[in-house]
Parts: C-alpha cells; sequence; structure tokens
C-alpha cells in the first residue's frame, strides 16, 4: 500500500468535518475554503470541495447567497445552518472519541501481540 494513498483515504474521511468547522467561524466563498484548508495543508481542490458542498447544502447543513462581485461575476457564499452547527457539534464529539481510542490504541500498540 502506497502512503500517499492512505494520507489522502484519511483526509477524504474528515473533509466534510473540516468545510463545516471552517464555515462555522463565518461565511465564505469556495476559494476562501480552499486557502483556509491550503493553510493548515489539508489540500483541497475545487473538483473535490464542490460536490461536498452540494452534498451538505442539499443535506440543509450549509446554505448559501449570490453576491455581486466587483472583480467578475457574482460569487456563491456559503453559510453553516443552524442544524449544521448542531451536526457539527456532534461530530466534534465523534471526534474527540476517534482521536482518544486511536491514541489509546497506539500507545498500547507494543502489548498486543
Amino acid at each position: 500500500m502506497k502512503l500517499e494513498n492512505a494520507k489522502a483515504q484519511m483526509r477524504k474521511g474528515v473533509l466534510e468535518y473540516c468545510i463545516l468547522s471552517v464555515l462555522s467561524n463565518g461565511d465564505a466563498y469556495a476559494s476562501d475554503i480552499i486557502n483556509e484548508m491550503k493553510k493548515v495543508e489539508m489540500i483541497v481542490v475545487e473538483g473535490t470541495l464542490y460536490p461536498l458542498l452540494t452534498r451538505l447544502k442539499n443535506a440543509e447543513l450549509l446554505s448559501y447567497r449570490w453576491e455581486e462581485s466587483t472583480q467578475g461575476p457574482p460569487r456563491k457564499y456559503y453559510a453553516i445552518t443552524d442544524k449544521g452547527k448542531l451536526f457539527l457539534n456532534e461530530l466534534d464529539k465523534s471526534w474527540a472519541d476517534l482521536v482518544e481510542a486511536v491514541r489509546l490504541i497506539h500507545q498500547n500498540k507494543t502489548t498486543i501481540v
């Protein structure tokens, strides 16, 4: 198994969680979301981001609005909904549980044989 493939699969598993977390800080344009993710080396491309945004919107976890732009066509800004905030809160709890479980497994890896 290639390390890069395993790392990519791990990132894919948390992208929706990361997108909701970014939007919990305020409304954002798609390129803003990409830039926030790049800052922490969580690379996501538009071809991956837009289907995720659509899926989150269809699940009523996100909404969007159009804003006129001085630099071209109108821009679509995404916002987390109240339902999305509740969902994110549950994901926060699940993430903490998962991190703790992985930590415990990793900590005990030498005793498991």
